[in-house]
């Protein structure tokens, strides 16, 4: 398993082999950034959380994409999904079918434009373990053999990392093929092993928190390079 350390500086991306950056980062910056392998988010959580609904048109994000696509080496752009936890769910007003009928829409209308032949991450969403498998089928052939896939709504579950390693589980129950990465997956959920194993890749902002409980600063870079150095140690790690 890879991970991708979150930060909320993408000139602090020049520290780290493997970077994940939201496209909210990124929107007012006009130069480039010293970055080699990353992540642009799509800064899903964000929007849905925050206004129960995407700001900016799918044209707005592919451009942004495209404009960033020689920038270091952009492996792929998360799509823009609509996360199903309880209070999101309930924010919206919607179900948790309609929220995946969305993803999907949205996902199709990405691909309908120019991303300058980045690699758009599809994502499956859902709550309990048959959403995802629902999800799956929604997306039919879209999920080609072997397609790297995000696992949404799980970031929230990582107290309980038997709980994400079901829902890791019943997706590669159906489709063993799919490399999934799983979104906001802290230390307690990485340190399960049968979680690891499910996992193709992973992301985390979760050393931001960890320094600011313990009264350090949250944006500093450093606090993000120990904290990935533990969580690498970890992934490693034989047992």
């Amino acid at each position: 398993m890879r991970f991708f350390t979150g930060l909320h500086q993408p000139s602090d991306a020049k520290h780290f082999d493997s970077a994940f950056i939201s496209v909210n980062r990124l929107r007012k910056r006009k130069g480039p950034f010293e970055v080699g392998d990353w992540i642009m988010d799509s800064g899903a959580f964000t929007e849905i959380s925050t206004h129960g609904h995407y700001r900016h048109d799918v044209s707005e994000y592919a451009s942004e994409i495209s404009r960033w696509s020689r920038n270091g080496n952009l492996l792929a752009a998360v799509a823009q999904d609509w996360m199903c936890e309880p209070f999101i769910v309930e924010k919206t007003g919607l179900s948790v079918p309609q929220h995946q009928q969305l993803t999907v829409d949205r996902y199709d209308a990405l691909k309908d434009h120019d991303t300058n032949g980045v690699y758009v991450m599809p994502v499956l969403q859902g709550y309990a373990c048959e959403d995802y498998l629902r999800h799956v089928d929604l997306y039919g052939d879209r999920l080609r053999t072997g397609a790297w896939v995000g696992v949404g709504s799980v970031c929230k579950r990582n107290g309980k990392p038997q709980d994400v390693e079901k829902v890791l589980t019943t997706i590669k129950s159906a489709r063993p093929d799919l490399r999934l990465h799983g979104f906001g997956l802290k230390t307690t959920a990485l340190s399960h092993m049968p979680v690891r194993q499910a996992l193709h890749t992973a992301d985390s902002m979760a050393w931001s928190f960890h320094a600011r409980i313990n009264g350090r600063n949250g944006n500093d870079w450093r606090e993000a390079k120990a904290w990935t150095a533990k969580i690498e140690a970890r992934i490693h790690a034989v047992v």
